[in-house]
């Protein structure tokens, strides 16, 4: 029987089950058989995961053809100004493609994040600030690149939403996970 499960994924766990020399490993907080992830999230990064123990739909969640937004939110380095925000939402050049147009706007300090453990590095004299942004591609590292390209560094980016599915909206706390259904993917 096909079956989706959402994780909320910590800082420095590697997005795999099987051992990993320096990181924690999805094993270590997911102990149910024949589960693969249906995409990735970088060890650096936090936030929704999605896995299944079906292919088909393994595929569908994690290609870029079915375009399933993703939304993240990310703390950069500096105050994030609306130049930035416009190329962001144009589309940016990076080394080997240009992205599709994202949606991004300006966020307060999200309040209902946990502590990430070690906390970002702080400078006294280098503000920050948070942007929400939504995808359809998901590349290697695209958030985090797109936001250096126009000059404002990720310092922390925790993915919160996956189709429909939100975490915050459907209640799932840091390092738990829970069986869910595809209507909330739009698939």
């Amino acid at each position: 029987m096909s079956s989706l499960i959402a994780f909320n994924k910590p800082f420095n766990v590697v997005t795999q089950f099987s051992a990993h020399e320096k990181y924690q490993t999805l094993k270590d907080y997911i102990t149910l058989p024949n589960f693969y992830p249906a995409g990735r999230l970088d060890t650096d990064s936090e936030g929704l995961l999605l896995l299944t123990n079906n292919g088909k739909l393994q595929a569908k969640i994690s290609s870029p053809k079915f375009k399933l937004p993703k939304t993240y939110w990310v703390q950069v380095e500096g105050i994030i100004n609306q130049k930035a925000i416009d190329r962001l939402r144009k589309g940016i050049q990076l080394k080997e493609f240009y992205t599709a147009p994202a949606i991004v706007t300006f966020l307060d300090e999200p309040l209902q994040l946990w502590q990430r453990f070690p906390p970002i590095r702080e400078r006294k004299t280098i503000p920050t600030s948070w942007i929400s942004i939504t995808i359809t591609e998901g590349k290697n590292r695209q958030v985090r690149r797109m936001c250096a390209a126009v000059g404002f560094p990720c310092l922390r980016l925790v993915r919160v939403q996956i189709g429909a599915y939100n975490l915050f909206a459907h209640q799932l706390p840091l390092n738990e996970w829970r069986y869910i259904t595809t209507q909330y993917l739009y698939l």
